[in-house]
């Protein structure tokens, strides 16, 4: 696997600015909409498990289960830019992930920050 396989965020050209940050230098916050979250759960498959069975018994990096998961945070952090564009919102402040795992079967990740209209200044 590359390194490009284990980022993640925005492109250069995204149309919502998604910072994990309180404000923005050089801009103002005009409007607060709220809260907007990208959700998503994903299960993994029985190759991932069995090969991340027996890598710890070994130790070592569970590369699948990486790759996983970093898709999972793209698709959740991707689920939360769309929502905060249909809002209005052109900023997503306090950018943060939460993951836990959903009942045995999965990894449940959500993107979650506060929606606002940034101004240029």
């Amino acid at each position: 696997m590359g390194i490009e396989e284990y980022g993640g965020g925005q492109g250069p050209q995204s149309d919502v600015l998604v910072v994990t940050t309180n404000d923005v230098p050089g801009y103002r916050i005009e409007q607060v909409i709220g809260e907007v979250f990208g959700l998503t759960v994903r299960s993994r498959h029985l190759g991932s498990q069995i090969g991340a069975g027996l890598k710890s018994m070994i130790g070592g990096e569970l590369k699948g289960l990486t790759k996983t998961l970093v898709e999972t945070r793209n698709q959740a952090m991707e689920r939360l830019v769309e929502q905060a564009r249909v809002r209005g919102a052109n900023g997503v402040l306090m950018f943060r992930f939460d993951v836990t795992e959903a009942a045995d079967v999965g990894t449940e990740v959500c993107a979650y920050g506060t929606a606002v209209v940034l101004v240029k200044e």
